[in-house]
């Protein structure tokens, strides 16, 4: 290797400094590369040269071992490449990005034997770098590949650099950061610990205010990569995605410093829509999947429910309003909102405690109860039904009772109102036809209206005497003192001396005896007080009680097309007319009828009032008693 030392000058964007070469803070990539053409051409290269470092410096291309700063040091001198030398090197083979050097002893010629075998010589890497430069190569060579083949000294092909690739950018995603989005549908665990296999934990889950629940995780540029003559391979950037498409009702797009995100804008329900994509917060639940042992479960929700598939058998639905697309053949359960059931509900039941329930398809063989709402069917058939208001367009072989009850057809049913409006009805089959109008009797409220009004009387009594005695007690001369003074002394209106306080508590000892006789008294008045004021609100009740039973009670059937009756049904008032269970309602209704015959017939119409007591029309049928008289 030769030991010349370069000298002429280096082009501008390298500095010669007294512990080496180094790349100019100001000199752009463009002007180092040719810069160290410059040099490498000139007849020189560079001693002790850091490759990595090199390769950042001219061409931005840092690898992990890189550290490349501006004006990095790149090597420790610049030296001579005489002919001599540049003979030993051969040229690279280059194919499908790749250079492949035949590595082979090598030899100088022997000034004193120009015709002999030579010099044995070693090749050097530096020098290596700047021959496979002027060769075209600038860019990937293996150094460490290159100084152990040069090292071992034998016959070796060898690749000894490549084009390096780009690194493709990596688009944008969508990554979940709140647990709190997840479904848990591992059995639900009672309050004794034991596992309830038809419910799940959390099947839908539930959202508060500010939850992030989407983070948007930014496309990557990527990284260029190089040919091995230095140029260029740029990379295709990761596609970008709107994180904002994802946003749906109750949810809004956050920009903040730690990134972009889909936060939650209100309380409720998450629901996710599978064909869009899209997260909304509402509160009421979706669902598309239908309720079964698979899919969701029992449920017992603390808000609005609509479903798009099945309810299946044994399944149960509890919440607030309720919407069902597909067929119910489980139990609904409303705590107050409405019950809407698009299709058909089959052997199931339908239950609201304040609200309606609606059938636009058939109800067949279910129990129907709107405790404190309407009942709205189109074909009802082997059912039963409650409701302060029923409605059915068609009802076959139906146990029906409401406070108003208005039945379109009716066929082998049994139907009992306060108010009852039946459009035609026959009995169907082995099923008779009846029709009940429900009376009340007010006998009993009056007597426990007396007997309550005597009790609460009793108590005021007893409270009066109470405070006459507790006045009598506290107007003694010495337990009115000590009342005085000690009122006085809660208000911080006197203030005692040492002497003064002995004097009040020696008083206090006195009339101590008094005092517990007086907070006795007292206690009994505040009983005696609460016992009349829940008398009086027992009182209050029993009254609405009675003006309820009170209103009229009629009922007007249009056609009977068959042999149907129509009796008299009665019904104490301070349990209700019309909201029992399905065992007690058929029992009322199908059992023993002890109530009053209005109407036996299989022709006709009849209408009755309990405010008028007769009849419509001044003709009988049947064999009844002038006093009711039916039209034909």
């Amino acid at each position: 290797m030769s030991n010349d030392v370069a000298a002429s000058p280096l082009a501008p964007g390298l500095q010669q400094r007294a512990d080496g070469v180094y790349a100019d803070p100001d000199a752009s990539h463009a002007m180092l590369v040719a810069a160290v053409d410059a040099l490498y051409r000139g007849g020189d290269f560079l001693v002790g040269l850091d490759y990595p470092v090199f390769l950042a410096s001219l061409f931005g291309h840092a690898p992990a071992r890189a550290h490349a700063s501006a004006g990095a040091r790149l090597a420790v001198r610049v030296q001579t490449f005489g002919a001599q030398r540049r003979a030993l090197y051969r040229a690279a083979k280059i194919s499908a990005g790749r250079a492949v050097y035949v590595f082979e002893p090598v030899f100088l010629v022997d000034p004193g034997d120009p015709d002999g075998e030579g010099v044995p010589a070693r090749l050097d890497v530096d020098e290596f770098i700047a021959d496979m430069w002027l060769k075209g190569i600038r860019f990937g060579i293996d150094v460490d590949a290159v100084r152990a083949a040069i090292a071992a000294g034998r016959i070796e092909y060898l690749t000894v650099a490549s084009r390096l690739e780009p690194v493709q950018g990596e688009d944008a995603r969508i990554v979940e950061v709140s647990g709190d989005i997840h479904r848990n549908d591992a059995p639900r665990e009672l309050a004794n610990g034991r596992l309830d296999l038809s419910s799940f934990q959390n099947r839908f889950p539930q959202i508060q205010p500010g939850v992030r629940l989407l983070q948007k995780i930014a496309a990557s540029a990527g990284s260029p990569g190089f040919e091995m003559s230095g140029a260029v391979l740029p990379p295709k950037p990761g596609q970008d995605v709107d994180l904002a498409s994802y946003a749906g009702e109750g949810t809004a797009v956050e920009h903040a410093a730690a990134g972009e995100f889909l936060l939650s804008k209100r309380a409720g329900f998450l629901q996710v829509d599978a064909k869009t994509s899209r997260i909304a917060v509402g509160d009421k639940i979706v669902s598309h999947d239908g309720v079964s042992a698979k899919t969701t479960g029992n449920l017992s929700l603390k808000g609005d429910y609509e479903e798009f598939g099945d309810v299946q058998e044994k399944r149960v639905v509890e919440g607030d309003s309720i919407i069902v697309h597909g067929d119910v053949f489980g139990s609904l359960a409303s705590r107050g909102g409405a019950v809407l059931l698009h299709a058909n509900l089959v052997g199931g039941s339908a239950d609201n405690l304040r609200g309606d329930i609606r059938v636009r398809g058939v109800a067949s063989g279910a129990v129907l109860r709107a405790r404190q709402g309407e009942v709205v069917l189109e074909r009802a058939e082997n059912c039963i039904v409650s409701g302060t208001r029923v409605t059915v367009a068609h009802a076959i072989n139906c146990e029906i009772i409401g406070d108003e009850v208005t039945v379109g057809q009716a066929e082998g049913g049994a139907i009992a109102g306060r108010r009852v409006t039946v459009g035609a009805c026959a009995p169907r089959k082995q099923g008779e036809m009846l029709v009940c109008v429900l009376r009340p009797d007010t006998g009993q409220i009056g007597a426990v209206i007396a007997q309550v009004g005597q009790r609460v009387a009793q108590f005021a009594e007893l409270a009066s005497r109470a405070r006459v005695a507790m006045q009598q007690m506290t107007a003694k001369p010495d337990v009115r003192r000590y009342l005085m003074l000690s009122s006085r002394l809660r208000k911080n209106e006197l203030t005692l001396t040492p002497e003064q306080a002995r004097q009040y508590q020696q008083m206090g000892q006195d009339v101590g005896p008094a005092l517990k006789a007086i907070a006795e008294v007292s206690s009994k008045v505040k009983a005696l007080e609460g016992e009349r004021q829940a008398g009086q609100a027992m009182l209050a009740t029993l009254e609405a009680q009675r003006r309820g039973a009170a209103l009229a009670s009629n009922v007007e059937v249009s056609s009977v097309q068959g042999e149907t009756q129509v009796r008299v049904l009665g019904f104490d008032p301070a349990t209700g007319a019309y909201d029992f269970g399905p065992r007690e309602i058929r029992q009322r209704l199908r059992g023993a009828q002890q109530g009053e015959l209005l109407f036996a017939g299989a022709t006709g119409s009849f209408a009755w009032s309990s405010e008028q007591d007769e009849t419509v029309n001044p003709r009988a049928r049947n064999g009844l008693d002038d006093q009711y008289d039916f039209a034909s």
